[in-house]
């Protein structure tokens, strides 16, 4: 049977099981592992061989189990059932220091750093090397120097994690699991924080541990990632493997029909023409630090990016038009003056910003759904001064139906929720604040394919009902799918902006890089800006 026929029928592997003789012997092996919590089953039967020299990538919609999965390789956590070998001896893992002595790392989805620590402190936490009874700390400054570099990371290894950016945070949480030599080095949606440059040093390193011998078992919503990288692919949907395949056999519209179960639509939608009047027109916007004399207009109707590599200043300038860091700017909003010094001036003015950092800063996540969904719109609930429940348990209902969030109940924490779900619960909550303008920062961050498509869904629909938005991405081919214009940023300065057909990935890696001298271009073209 060829894989195409496979990939329709979805009946099982593409690859058989067990090896021939003389195969590879697998370095990892998992057969029937299944994880429940409580009633609830999140992973069964799944059996994987991993081999050594081989990127093994693994893909599903969130919720489809995969980080259960990777938590039960690397004992974060136990399985229900099934058994793990390596090297063909069974073993158990209870503790994550066990599976690192086994051979096996984990790079975690989650940014898992002691912010109060140095980069060093955290490279070595656990492991700190001494000499004659006193720590070493030049020792350690100097091989953390180099694992930064080897990564194209150049944060100071002497600098505080609470100071560095959240890509960068990445970078060293990768750097910390390439400090010892493992034989299973697993990624969790590693690039997730990561651009241009750095994703591409990364896949490098990626493929440097395959030459090494090193099995790589490799996460990502990002498909061209996982074309460009994997030996071989596993499915996963609902807790259970659809099959592992050839990762050449597979197209990306093969691997997004294999994980949500059916012919996906069209993932852009079709772009509408956006009006003339102006909806937010800033001028002369600087933020300390990070951006500096910023112009721009958005028009009602129009979706308009921003890109640039990681540290041109896009988040910062946002954040401080927002009232989240001071700034100063002129600012018009719907035709008049505003003036903005914190958030809560930003929501009563008619702006709504969705933070790129959506766990620690968008969401409290040990808190209940109803409550994170309210917090910014509290005045509509608490009529003569108390929270009326009811009218908060009704928005929720009516928020899970309108953007989908699925949910196994209305009582779960966001913490609970996969990560599309909680990027859909933090879009209804700006929403509700009923905002003319709306910026998203990275709006499908961690996010499959799915979800993706209903996530630019929902911003064509903002757009629809006569609201402005303002997208600020890291994937380009994200911005080109839906804006209607692309403003550049390098280095906290506009450098150029890109419409229509001269909206390429090219012309906008060469403004956010090394944008050419100025040049004026007719109407429908790209506008190069000193």
């Amino acid at each position: 049977m060829s894989v195409t026929a496979n990939i329709a029928g979805e009946g099982g592997s593409a690859l058989p099981g067990g090896n021939a003789p003389g195969a590879v012997e697998p370095v990892l092996r998992s057969q029937g592992l299944s994880k429940q919590y409580g009633p609830v089953t999140v992973l069964s039967d799944v059996t994987l061989d991993i081999l050594p020299g081989e990127i093994h990538a693994i893909i599903g919609e969130n919720g489809a189990g995969k980080s259960t999965l990777m938590r039960l390789l690397s004992g974060y956590a136990e399985p229900t059932r099934g058994t793990l070998s390596m090297a063909g001896r069974p073993v158990t893992f209870a503790k994550p220091d066990q599976a690192q002595k086994a051979g096996i790392a984990l790079v975690h989805q989650e940014i898992l750093l002691a912010e109060a620590l140095t980069v060093t402190d955290n490279l070595f936490l656990g492991r700190e090397l001494s000499r004659r009874h006193v720590m070493d700390d030049r020792t350690m400054r100097r091989l953390a120097a180099e694992k930064l570099a080897r990564i194209g990371c150049s944060v100071s290894p002497t600098a505080l994690v609470r100071d560095i950016s959240l890509a960068d945070r990445q970078l060293v949480q990768i750097a910390r699991a390439l400090l010892d030599d493992y034989k299973v080095v697993i990624f969790d949606e590693p690039t997730a924080v990561l651009t241009g440059e750095e994703v591409d040093r990364l896949l490098e390193i990626v493929r440097q541990l395959k030459a090494h011998g090193t099995a790589v078992l490799y996460i990502s919503h990002r498909l061209d990632e996982v074309q460009q990288l994997a030996d071989k692919v596993t499915v996963l949907r609902d807790g259970r493997m659809v099959g592992t395949y050839p990762g050449t056999a597979l197209t990306q519209m093969d691997m997004a029909r294999l994980m949500v179960g059916r012919e996906l639509a069209t993932l852009y939608p079709q772009k509408s023409a956006p009006s003339d009047e102006p909806m937010l027109s800033v001028k002369s916007a600087t933020v300390p630090g990070y951006a500096e004399d910023v112009s721009f207009t958005v028009h009602r109707g129009e979706i308009l990016g921003f890109a640039g590599m990681i540290g041109a200043g896009r988040t910062e300038l946002f954040e401080g038009l927002v009232g989240l860091r001071p700034a100063h700017a002129v600012i018009e909003l719907e035709g008049r003056p505003v003036r903005i010094r914190s958030q809560r001036e930003a929501i009563d003015a008619g702006i709504g910003y969705l933070t790129e950092d959506r766990k620690s800063k968008g969401l409290l996540l040990e808190e209940r759904l109803a409550p994170n969904l309210t917090l910014s719109a509290l005045e509509r609930f608490h009529p003569a001064l108390a929270l009326s429940r009811r009218r908060e348990s009704a928005a929720l209902t009516e928020a899970v139906r309108s953007y989908d969030i699925r949910l196994k109940s209305p009582g779960v924490k966001a913490g609970q929720l996969s990560g599309g779900n909680q990027q859909k619960l933090l879009l209804a909550k700006v929403l509700l604040t009923n905002p003319s303008v709306v910026v998203i920062d990275e709006p499908t961050r961690g996010i499959d394919i799915a979800n993706k498509a209903q996530i630019y869904a929902f911003i064509h629909a903002i757009v629809g009902s006569g609201k402005a938005c303002i997208v600020i991405s890291s994937e380009m081919q994200e911005l080109i799918g839906i804006c209607d214009r692309i403003l550049v940023m390098r280095e906290g300065r506009l450098t150029g902006e890109v419409q229509g057909a001269e909206m390429t990935e090219s012309n906008v890696a060469l403004l956010a890089t090394s944008g050419p001298k100025p040049r004026p271009k007719a109407e429908g073209g790209t506008e190069w800006l000193s």
